[in-house]
């Protein structure tokens, strides 16, 4: 065999030598041959061969002994399968390398390492043939060294990477797949280091992992060497990017989330094997900052987005900051394997039908419910007490726990992100997975029986006991069509990308309180007085709030434009309506800091709220952050898919006054196609309909308040409440004087409250009263749909 058979270098290869050198290996080539001159920097290196490592097996026999052992092997014995795969491994490690062999890594090496130090570093990587295909990732199956120093230490490594193809997992996992054993062979990545120890280093996919929305790169990150990300061993930061504002360069991140990068993996000392790389404790101020800065995030999300239009398919990314040259890399790219594959006709939907005490919570991966008894593991010695239908609970797994997470109904961690292996493995086995719990071990019992809920949101849901749920499944391929438009009611940016996927014509009510309570926490008075507070616990608690942001100030607007931004993206082109914050004066004294700025009212309902707060001298300070946070996702971001609503307009006067305080603060009706709905839920507002659209661009109905105003109830009282129904005659005839009115101005006219969502009936009757759209629940918008096309 001649030496370029041994050893082939990156720059030689692409996708067609999948056969020779592995999908990973095969795609470094890809990228360094295809994307270097288009702004993709991936670290050069070389690779091992498949036929080198045939070669190496075929000697004095050892392919024969293998195949043997593994021939009848059964992998669901986890005990068996760990006796025969260290046997193996054994073998391996002691077979020597065949001499030509050796000469052409040295060579290669050398070469590689040019005029370098002893510095200088290589990270030496597996590629199996079979892996990285479009339908399995085979994530973390062999091993990865990383800083390997010195000749004879990347010798051993390889030599290690070799071995692995035989790890149990690795194993259990060809198996379970339909790979042949003999058919996989493995080819070893030998790439100089990115000095991401002294950086920040993490995982992107081209696509959102949970809901399958395809318009955003998914980033996450941590500090020091990207095997923590990969591992779980950390929660990183996250941050999504929507690609066609990033296409029109501009300012396209739309969230991002701070997680907590307790630890990080640096380099040693120590050159000898496997002796490299250790894990410090990260310090508190660095994980009070986001790894990479925005403009880092922007770099990487382009760099993502050349990959994906090359290979044509949504991409799982490995990405490392060098901290000497500051520059970015990719060092792997692979198919996505999950999301991608499932059918965007189809929805389903996990419902629970009771809840109990909640016994711990983190990030939800995929959408399911699973139930069991939970098994609370300590380590890999543990995994033959995993029964099947067991609930996994564990502080993180690594690609050893493949073979059991498997018989597992659910998967709980403490540690980890939605880009960890866990993470990975529980999509690929469409099982449920909640990671990043931080004390779920501690929390959870073994032996207890338990529900693992990923339904509910971006935070999953640990309960007591076994509860019932629904699953529900819906084909959307062809839905009917209806003279009016099926908008919805979305408040939660978290699930924004998943309800974007349902039929709709746009979000009729996005809420602003919602972001408030849940991404900001902290009364916007208590944020622009910050450096006045005298308080110095309250100071240390908002402190921690808006940890990663500017200022406090900065901190307010730039929450409400990733929150705002975040459903805006999901849903365009469609119109999302955003109504400004309409909590109560009870509601705001709930927010961190907020009792110091709120009145004590007697009936809040009816007191200081909607369009009265925002133009008294108390709050139009906070109002103006709102202002500012909706001009900056419509002028900076390009939204202009987002409309403002304006709740509890009680008089023409305010109508007047609020239009003139939004010019005031540069969002006037008609510039760049901006439209300002109001609420219509004031019997005045419905009295009165052409009065107020002569400063509105239109209506939207509120049938919750509309419906208590008109006859005098509080909707909050127990005593009452079978009187409330938005179908009551005097209700009807306020509802049609309003459509009426906007129909004759050929002004916009929806209704976003609870009525249609509760009274499909309801919806019809507004149907024939020509209203322009209904927005529903997003969990009622096919059921009513379907009950209105058969109308």
């Amino acid at each position: 065999m001649t030496l370029d058979k041994y050893v082939l270098w990156y720059e030689e290869l692409g996708m067609g030598d999948v056969e020779r050198v592995g999908g990973k290996n095969a795609s470094l080539g890809e990228m360094i041959s295809n994307l270097s001159n288009m702004g993709v920097s991936v670290p050069g290196g070389f690779a091992t061969t498949a036929d080198a490592f045939r070669a190496f097996l075929e000697q004095s026999g050892l392919n024969e002994k293998i195949n043997q052992e593994l021939d009848g092997l059964d992998v669901d014995d986890v005990e068996k399968l760990a006796e025969v795969g260290a046997k193996i491994r054994g073998w391996v490690m002691e077979t020597p390398f065949i001499p030509e062999m050796e000469m052409a890594i040295t060579d290669a090496y050398n070469k590689l390492k040019g005029d370098a130090n002893e510095e200088f570093a290589v990270a030496v990587r597996s590629s199996a043939t079979a892996e990285d295909l479009p339908d399995a990732s085979f994530a973390g199956q062999q091993e990865t060294f990383l800083n390997v120093r010195g000749l004879d230490n990347v010798m051993k490594a390889l030599k290690e990477v070799f071995a692995s193809l035989f790890n149990d997992r690795a194993i259990a996992y060809r198996v379970h797949q339909g790979f042949e054993h003999k058919l996989v062979a493995l080819s070893a990545g030998v790439q100089k280091m990115v000095r991401s120890d002294i950086a920040a280093s993490g995982v992107m996919f081209t696509m959102d992992t949970e809901s399958g929305f395809n318009d955003v790169v998914f980033i996450t990150g941590a500090y020091g060497l990207g095997e923590t990300v990969v591992q779980g061993a950390v929660n990183p930061d996250e941050f999504y990017v929507y690609k066609p504002t990033l296409e029109q360069g501009r300012q396209a991140i739309v969230r991002k989330n701070l997680g907590g990068k307790a630890i990080k993996m640096v380099y040693t000392e120590n050159d000898e094997h496997d002796k490299s790389i250790e894990t410090v404790k990260v310090d508190q101020n660095e994980r009070m900052n986001f790894c990479i800065n925005n403009a880092e995030v922007q770099e990487l999300a382009k760099q993502a987005m050349i990959i994906e239009k090359h290979y044509k398919r949504p991409m799982d990314i490995e990405w490392a900051k060098d901290g000497a040259d500051g520059k970015l890399y990719i060092v792997q790219a692979r198919p996505e394997t999950v999301k991608s594959r499932s059918d965007k006709n189809v929805i389903e939907r996990y419902h629970l039908k009771n809840k109990s005490e909640l016994v711990a919570t983190g990030r939800a991966i995929g959408q399911r419910i699973g139930k069991g008894k939970a098994r609370v593991i300590s380590s890999i010695d543990q995994m033959k007490d995993v029964q099947k239908g067991d609930v996994l609970v564990t502080d993180m797994t690594d690609p050893d726990w493949e073979p059991v997470m498997k018989r597992a109904a659910a998967i709980v961690t403490n540690r980890g992100g939605r880009t960890c292996h866990a993470a990975i493995i529980a999509r690929e086995l469409g099982i449920p997975a909640i990671v990043g719990c931080g004390d779920a071990t501690d929390r959870i019992k073994d032996g207890a029986e338990v529900t693992v809920s990923c339904s509910e949101g971006d935070t999953g849901n640990i309960y007591q006991g076994l509860l019932d749920f629904e699953v529900n499944k819906s084909s959307i391929k062809d839905m009917p069509e209806l003279p009016f438009k099926i908008m919805m009611n979305v408040g939660n940016p978290d699930r924004a990308f998943d309800f974007g996927q349902y039929p709709n014509a746009g979000v009729g009510l996005a809420r602003l309180e919602f972001i408030i309570n849940r991404m900001i926490g902290v009364h916007p008075k208590a944020l622009l007085n910050y450096d006045k507070l005298e308080d110095d616990n309250l100071k240390k608690t908002i402190a921690m709030q808006m940890s990663g942001y500017a200022n406090p100030k900065e901190f307010y607007i730039s929450k409400l434009v990733e929150g705002i931004s975040t459903i805006a993206c999901a849903f365009a082109p469609e119109k999302v309506i955003v109504r400004m914050s309409d909590f109560k004066s009870n509601e705001y004294a709930n927010l961190i800091g907020g009792h110091l700025y709120e009145p004590q009212e007697e009936n809040p309902m009816l007191g200081f709220r909607g369009a009265s707060r925002y133009i008294s001298e108390e709050f139009r300070e906070c109002f103006e952050l709102e202002c500012e946070a909706i001009k900056r996702v419509r002028n900076k971001m390009g939204f202009n898919n987002v409309e403002i609503m304006i709740p509890f307009v009680r008089t023409l006067g305010e109508a007047k006054r609020v239009i003139e305080l939004l010019e005031e603060n540069g969002l006037k009706r008609g510039d760049n196609g901006l439209r300002i709905i109001m609420m219509c839920e004031l019997p005045s507002n419905a009295v009165l309909a052409q009065e107020f659209l002569k400063y509105f661009d239109g209506f939207s109905i509120g049938s919750n308040d509309l419906t208590q105003l008109s006859l005098g109830l509080d909707r909050d009282s127990g005593v009452i409440s079978h009187l409330f129904d938005e179908r009551d005659p005097t209700v009807k005839v306020l509802l049609a004087n309003a459509i009426k009115a906007c129909k004759k101005a050929n002004k916009y006219i929806g209704i976003c409250g609870q009525g249609p969502s509760d009274h499909p009936d309801l919806a019809k009757w507004l149907m024939e009263q020509g209203i322009d759209s209904v927005s529903l629940n997003p969990d009622t918008v096919l059921e009513t749909w379907l009950f209105l096309a058969k109308q």
